[in-house]
């Protein structure tokens, strides 16, 4: 298992120990290889000098790759089952693979967690710009910041101290067409470019956009949802009604905003994701997914205390079954720290559940866990969990209108894809690829 970390292209680091892969590797006998890469201007400032391209970064995950294709052997790994899988910008890096001449081939399987592509800041993971249009909206004001606008403009660059060119007001983070890494401006999900011929899991947070909007500041809806840099058109239609579900008028207007963020900037694009690469053949087999509980990671904890589990008397930390934005990392690597508690008594067999499901999907490309797997290693709490729910089906042609989707909470269970009138209404419906 090959993991890409987030961080919006700028941040993050493979040596976080929310991605520790010591769980992963010892319950779900796999392999875990995780890895750094160039970021921010130093991974994807691109030029127009005819060599200075972008995507180094990008560069930098298939030169990891391709090592773990020559050598993961020596470490008891197989190159015929390699999974990429990231989350976040992460997800964004793995969606560029797919398409990816220089990647296709180097995996077997691929995992995209909450994949960005829509509206407005989402728009950058998953639409790439051209490199002039890359010059003109990220390296000139890059330039023009560090007085590099004459001359040969890179040796002036290279003079100029690495933290100072992170931490400028402007820095580069876009995934870019180079013509050599990427070709083209998005996935093609059509069937008339190349896309990797593998098999493919991928979903999202319930509530994944409340992360990237803020506190509403007024409880006027049309006012909040512009502050949120939604269309405005969400705050008069009835398909974005106003909950009552606080005496708190921010609260309710929050979740609005909340609700079509997460619509605009993971849900709708990600579904369609799904269904036009079932439509068209592109995958060997394709799984979706939408986590419905989850547990934050204390390092990111956007719109505090909205996005938190809600605190009573009876859940003095949390009650992970209400209804609250929070992340899926702790659950999927296994690793929630010692300092944090168990929220209830599914937090640890969710948590369980989980790893076992994403290591079956790298050992199997089926998130099934084998009963026989779970059986002889006394997982008996997995165990007893997958014999008591519905079997996770892929998506298929058949089942695309009917129950395409797994919602992750305890029991999980099929469903529908969700919000699809809201979906249509912000213009990306499940057809939006072709």
């Amino acid at each position: 298992m090959f993991w890409i970390h987030g961080g919006a292209f700028t941040g993050g680091t493979g040596a976080d120990p929310t991605f520790d892969g010591g769980n992963m590797a010892s319950r779900g006998d796999v392999v875990m290889v995780t890895i750094n890469y160039r970021l921010s201007t130093l991974g994807f400032l691109a030029l127009d000098d005819g060599k200075t391209n972008g995507n180094f970064g990008i560069a930098d995950i298939i030169t990891a790759l391709e090592w773990v294709n020559e050598h993961i052997s020596s470490f008891g790994g197989d190159p015929d089952r390699i999974t990429i899988f990231g989350q976040s910008a992460g997800a964004a890096a793995v969606r560029a693979l797919l398409g990816s001449p220089k990647a296709i081939g180097k995996y077997a399987g691929a995992i995209q967690m909450s994949n960005l592509a829509g509206l407005g800041y989402a728009t950058t993971y998953s639409l790439y710009d051209t490199i002039p249009q890359e010059v003109a909206t990220v390296a000139e004001p890059i330039m023009q910041s560090v007085n590099c606008t004459e001359g040969d403009v890179l040796a002036c660059l290279k003079t100029v101290d690495g933290n100072t060119l992170v931490n400028l007001p402007t820095v580069a983070r876009f995934v870019v067409v180079d013509g050599t890494f990427v070709t083209h401006d998005e996935l093609i999900l059509d069937g008339t470019a190349p896309v990797a011929n593998i098999h493919h899991m991928m979903g999202f947070m319930r509530d994944d956009g409340a992360a990237f909007i803020s506190n509403p500041t007024t409880s006027n809806l049309m006012l909040a949802v512009e502050e949120a840099g939604l269309p405005g058109a969400i705050a008069t239609s009835p398909l974005f009604p106003m909950p009552n579900i606080s005496t708190n008028a921010l609260d309710n207007v929050f979740n609005v905003t909340a609700r079509g963020a997460t619509d605009g900037l993971f849900r709708c694009l990600d579904q369609a994701t799904a269904v036009s690469a079932i439509q068209h053949n592109l995958f060997k087999s394709m799984w979706f997914y939408e986590f419905n509980r989850s547990y934050q990671t204390p390092g990111f904890d956007p719109n505090a205390p909205r996005c938190d589990a809600p605190v009573d008397a009876a859940h003095p930390n949390g009650d992970p079954d209400k209804e609250y934005y929070n992340g899926e990392l702790f659950y999927v690597f296994g690793n929630l720290p010692s300092d944090l508690p168990l929220r209830d008594d599914k937090d640890l067999p969710f948590m369980q559940m989980q790893l076992d499901t994403w290591t079956s999907f790298a050992r199997t490309f089926n998130p099934n866990p084998e009963p026989a797997f779970l059986d002889v290693r006394g997982y008996t709490a997995s165990a007893k969990q997958l014999s008591a729910q519905e079997e996770w089906v892929a998506v298929t042609k058949s089942n695309i209108n009917t129950k395409p989707l797994r919602q992750l909470e305890w029991p999980s269970f099929m469903t529908e894809f969700k919000e699809q009138s809201q979906c249509s209404f912000l213009n990306f419906s499940l057809n939006s690829f072709g």
